[in-house]
């Protein structure tokens, strides 16, 4: 069998036995453990993860900066929309000064959890870093978020203090924390004035170790409420170097990249706060994605690389199939895909466009620093269009039977469990929650029905938990269950992913009303909408008589997908 006939195979009993052990060798799998191992390697002593226990994010990274020659040329950060620079040396004075203002002008702790509130800016970087050298603990929020969801962020993360866009102060007006704005205009305490006014002076505190909490990241899990992901200082160093060992292996380290990922979130924090910086890459900044102004930052600033999601992708795709479209993408040379599946069809149409850009998925979670799987190789992408690569250097993985608990060859679909250094600590005071997660061995289970093939690569069939990914952003449908359940006139209800081409899922709810109730979809979804952030809103409403569930009383989702496929929805 080539190795062709074997990667389109869907099962392990289509390969004859006699291939069985070259075949595991070629996909980094042991048949004994069950374990597939990467076939990348970190290699040299330059890539290697640091041990030295007493050793912090901040100062890793600050280490990682270009010389003090360079930095202060090196241009480090880029405002697409006022073309405001900050070179390495102004980047570096920054975190410095904003770090002692912090610890000396409003005493800020090891262990204290500072949150943050703000769309992505020059600002970001430096208040992350500096909150970081002073070993307190970061949180980040989404701005679209609503009061009431930050206020259960700030109160479970237990924040001492509070940092926000001068455009977001008014949402923690009522969570009683000390609040300071990023930037003030009657000259106040500020990020800013603090910035300009605070001497760098040196830090009388206890530094924090690899072990000690660096951030509490917060992500919905299936059971609808929130839970704090609690990453260490060992975890972002593990994952710096990993992305470091990326930038070098795809010769992007004079690459301009583009920045509009969410700096909040786990994949704009982990790449474009720490990694990028220890490869003296120039990053230009978007507070927020919209198409028109990426493609006039691409051609502006010659933008060489972009890490982005797929509907961003499906845009740029859309948008040159548009006949006059302007669509100069004549810089770019690579683009890489994240957060949620990239679908084949959309690789391909992207390909067949941009030839001359490489496109390269990967996949990973919060819960693993937002590392796991990369496409390195550009030719074996083309060839695996479906695929989101292979293992990361450091990381192993397991693809294990659901029902069993067996782990299975390539071919054999089951949940994907990964284990590395970047591995979560815990889920913030879940005990439970967290034993459900990660094993007594330190396997991550991420809840994804995956298989890898012959030569180690992975691909995604479907999620065994119920997240539904809304344009990379996970909602839970226990939450959206919730709240409807909140209204007089609802009796039960039950919420499902709908395949969307632009947002790849939007969230779903079947309804069940009361007697004599006139609820209309546009009521259900104002409803919704007036309590949640604008990616979590119900997109499409089906009334039905009663909610399909098991013996124990679970919603029997499967039912309701397959339905709303068919189109068969009883209205009341």
């Amino acid at each position: 069998m080539s190795a062709e006939e074997a990667w389109t195979s869907t099962t392990a009993e289509k390969i004859p036995d006699h291939h069985q052990p070259d075949f595991y060798k070629t996909a980094g799998f042991d048949s004994v453990t069950g374990i597939y191992r990467s076939l990348y390697e970190l290699g040299e002593q330059y890539y290697k993860i640091p041990t030295r226990p007493d050793l912090d994010t901040a100062t890793f990274v600050l280490s990682q900066f270009p010389s003090p020659h360079q930095a202060e040329s090196r241009v480090a950060l880029i405002d697409s929309a006022t073309g405001r620079q900050l070179t390495y040396a102004q980047l570096h004075r920054s975190i410095r000064s904003l770090a002692s203002g912090l610890h000396h002008a409003l005493g800020v702790r090891k262990g204290d959890v500072v949150f943050l509130l703000s769309p992505n800016s020059l600002l970001y970087p430096t208040i992350c870093l500096a909150v970081l050298s002073v070993g307190a603990i970061l949180t980040t929020a989404n701005p679209l978020n609503t009061e009431s969801e930050l206020a259960k962020q700030v109160t479970d993360s237990g924040a001492k203090l509070a940092i926000s866009a001068p455009e977001e102060l008014h949402k923690l007006a009522a969570t009683g924390v000390p609040i300071i704005p990023t930037i003030s205009d009657d000259g106040s305490l500020s990020v800013v004035e603090l910035i300009e006014n605070c001497d760098d002076l040196e830090l009388d505190h206890e530094r924090p170790n690899q072990s000690d909490t660096a951030a509490i990241l917060y992500s919905s899990g299936t059971t609808g409420t929130s839970k704090g992901v609690v990453l260490t200082h060992s975890n972002f160093i593990s994952v710096i170097r990993i992305f470091k060992w990326c930038v070098d292996i795809t010769s992007a380290q004079e690459d301009v990249f583009l920045c509009f990922i969410p700096m909040f979130h786990i994949y704009g924090l982990a790449v474009y706060v720490l990694s990028l910086f220890c490869s003296g890459i120039t990053t230009v900044l978007m507070a927020r994605y919209e198409l028109k102004a990426m493609l006039e930052a691409i051609k502006a600033y010659g933008v060489n690389n972009i890490p982005a999601v797929p509907p961003v992708i499906l845009g740029l795709v859309k948008h040159a199939s548009r006949e006059g479209a302007n669509c100069d993408l004549s810089s770019l040379r690579r683009m890489s895909s994240g957060a949620a599946p990239l679908s084949n069809e959309v690789a391909e149409e992207f390909r067949r466009r941009f030839p001359w850009v490489e496109l390269r998925p990967g996949y990973g979670l919060m819960e693993s620093c937002g590392a796991a799987t990369f496409s390195v190789s550009d030719k074996d992408a083309k060839f695996r269009s479906s695929s989101c690569g292979r293992l990361l250097p450091t990381m192993c993985g397991k693809i294990v039977d659901p029902e069993t608990g067996k782990p299975l060859p390539p071919y054999k679909e089951g949940e994907l469990w990964v284990k590395s250094g970047t591995n979560m600590k815990e889920y913030l005071g879940k005990e439970e929650a967290t034993a459900e997660t990660i094993d007594a061995e330190g396997w991550l289970k991420t809840g994804d029905l995956c298989y890898f093939d012959e030569n180690g690569y992975l691909y995604i069939v479907d999620r065994i938990k119920e997240l539904i990914k809304h344009n990379g952003y996970q909602v839970a449908p226990a939450e959206l269950e919730a709240i409807l359940l909140g209204h007089p006139q609802i009796l039960d209800t039950a919420i499902i992913p709908v395949e969307d081409e632009e947002a790849g899922q939007i969230p779903m709810a079947y309804v069940v009303r009361a007697a004599g109730s006139e609820l209309k979809e546009a009521d259900i979804i104002e409803y919704v909408a007036r309590q949640v952030a604008p990616y979590k809103k119900v997109r499409k409403v089906g009334f039905i008589g009663s909610i399909p569930r098991s013996a124990a009383g679970k919603i029997l989702r499967k039912e309701l997908i397959l339905q709303s496929k068919q189109q068969i929805i009883s209205r009341l």
